[in-house]
């Protein structure tokens, strides 16, 4: 209805240029409680008489004869046109001026209509930007949960309300945030569960709701713990890269104040903030899962880092040996391994090893190799003996990973020009006789590290001081491949070894490795490469 601050204050404003079109004064009566009232014009000291006039009448008033045309519409105006206008004279113009007022109340309702409903609807409106602020900075899901749930319970005014999410490896709906019950009081909700309501609007990717006045109620009431009878369960749905929607979550309501009813309204509404929360669930996994990934990426680099550590530099024996040792991994971490050793009689002990896996299984038994051998190699009386120390520390950790490896260890006698050796089933162990070239490898003695086998035996040949270069690999070096499926091979590797036998041991191996590398023109390795170089 008009009033001073709605159409009336314009008719106000209007009516004079009303009244030269009718050339006569003109009121605009409202019909009230207490009768008509005058709502734009001069108020007379009178009560105007209009009874049960319905269209228009001439009425005599304090003030002269008067004409009173009622406005079409609902909101009960009569316009007065009086001083002496007659009806023949001013029909047009009466007319006129009925339909301009009547059309300025028109628009003047469907404005205030509008604004009305622009009223209601603003806590929607302000809830879903509210929604997205909480979501657009929010990293974990968790954390903007819980407000989500109390602004959206407070709008749809729900005493209760839950937001479930799926937990992908359980297969079950997980409760992140809950209002008005305890959060131990909603525990996992299996998703074939056939009594869950949450369940089925998840399972059937739709809304499902009740109300008191239903015919039947969609999930099992018997022991529900809430008071009110109406609830809405609404999935929370997610489209990847424009592929079809799918359930990832629920949001239930229930218990409302007031009438114990979700509208339609109610029903739109949350299923838009239930599109919202979808993207932020999805958004909110793909960011943990891509700091997880990070997480392991810092923690690999970490292993590797300290798996690195654990081998020897050069630098250990370089004061009374030519020495070069490389170990590259193919994984962050590895199961390849060398040792080097300072021996009281100013000897020499080498060692190398390779672990039948990859990964941390492998790195874990290198790392156990590498702590067992500083405390049990130098007590042992042969090489013999240290293998089979070794492999008795290893025993219960290479039973329970199902695993073996290969492990050569020889100890150098520079005085007495001798090298002693204990082979467990490494077959890549050579001498390269530096002054003819010749190369004799050092046979295996037992099989691998492991695997049930006699005691070790331990085999003795002459060293030539100066003279001899041991020469130890793994077969991630002669196993790896060029581009047409071809092996760099054992033959290849020792043909640089004796070709540049002349050279600092530091020399040949950046060769080979250079060598290497343009063989198989740079491709990542498919298993760790270990090159251990030494000249007494």
């Amino acid at each position: 209805m008009p009033d001073a601050t709605g159409g009336v204050s314009h008719l106000e404003r209007l009516l004079p240029a009303l009244e030269r079109l009718c050339g006569a004064r003109l009121r605009v009566w409202r019909q009230g409680p207490d009768g008509p009232r005058v709502v734009a014009g001069t108020a007379p000291a009178w009560r105007a008489g209009l009874g049960s006039a319905s269209e228009s009448v001439r009425l005599e008033t304090p003030d002269g004869a008067a004409w009173f045309d009622r406005v079409p519409g609902p909101d009960g105006v009569w316009i007065e046109t009086g001083n002496g206008a007659s009806r023949r004279g001013g029909d047009a113009e009466r007319r006129a001026v009925v339909q301009i007022v009547g059309s300025l109340l028109a628009t003047e309702r469907e404005t205030a209509q509008v604004a009305a409903e622009l009223s209601e609807r603003y806590e929607e409106i302000d809830l879903l930007y509210t929604i997205s602020e909480i979501l657009g900075h929010t990293i974990r899901l968790e954390e903007a949960a819980e407000r989500i749930v109390a602004e959206v319970s407070t709008v749809v005014r729900a005493r209760r309300a839950t937001l479930l999410v799926l937990d992908e490896e359980r297969r079950c709906l997980r409760l992140v945030a809950s209002r008005g019950m305890d959060a131990g009081d909603v525990g996992p909700i299996e998703l074939d569960d056939p009594c869950s309501v949450a369940a089925r609007a998840f399972r059937e990717g739709r809304i499902i709701g009740y109300d008191p006045g239903d015919a039947s109620n969609p999930g099992c009431p018997e022991g529900r713990s809430y008071r009110g009878r109406a609830f809405l369960s609404v999935p929370v749905l997610y489209s990847e890269s424009g592929g079809p929607s799918r359930p990832i979550g629920v949001i239930n309501l229930t218990d409302r104040d007031g009438e114990d009813v979700f509208s339609a309204g109610d029903r739109k509404l949350i299923a838009a903030i239930a599109n919202q929360i979808g993207a932020a669930i999805a958004n909110a996994r793909l960011m943990a899962r891509d700091l997880g990934q990070q997480q392991m990426r810092r923690e690999l680099e970490l292993a590797r880092d300290l798996q690195q550590k654990l081998l020897p530099s050069p630098l250990v024996v370089a004061a009374r040996a030519d020495v070069a040792a490389r170990c590259r991994q193919a994984a962050s971490v590895g199961g390849d391994f060398y040792n080097l050793l300072n021996l009281p009689g100013d000897r020499i002990g080498v060692m190398i090893g390779d672990v039948t896996s990859h990964g941390f299984s492998a790195a874990l038994i290198m790392a156990l190799v590498m702590a067992a051998t500083g405390l049990r190699i130098e007590s042992a009386g042969s090489p013999g003996e240290a293998l089979e120390q070794l492999e008795q520390s290893l025993a219960e950790e290479l039973a329970r990973v199902e695993m073996f490896l290969t492990a050569f260890y020889a100890v150098i006698d520079p005085r007495a020009e001798t090298l002693a050796y204990a082979n467990a089933g490494h077959p890549h162990a050579f001498v390269v006789d530096l002054a003819n070239a010749e190369v004799a490898r050092l046979e295996a003695t037992r099989p691998p590290l492991g695997v049930p086998a006699p005691a070790a035996v331990t085999e003795t040949r002459r060293w030539r001081r100066k003279k001899s270069l041991l020469c130890l690999f793994t077969d991630g070096l002669v196993e790896a491949a060029s581009n047409t499926g071809e092996r760099f091979g054992e033959a290849r590797l020792l043909g640089h070894v004796r070709a540049l036998r002349e050279r600092p041991a530091r020399e040949i191996l950046e060769a080979i490795f250079a060598e290497l590398a343009a063989f198989t023109d740079g491709a990542p390795a498919s298993d760790d490469r270990t090159l251990v170089l030494l000249r007494v």
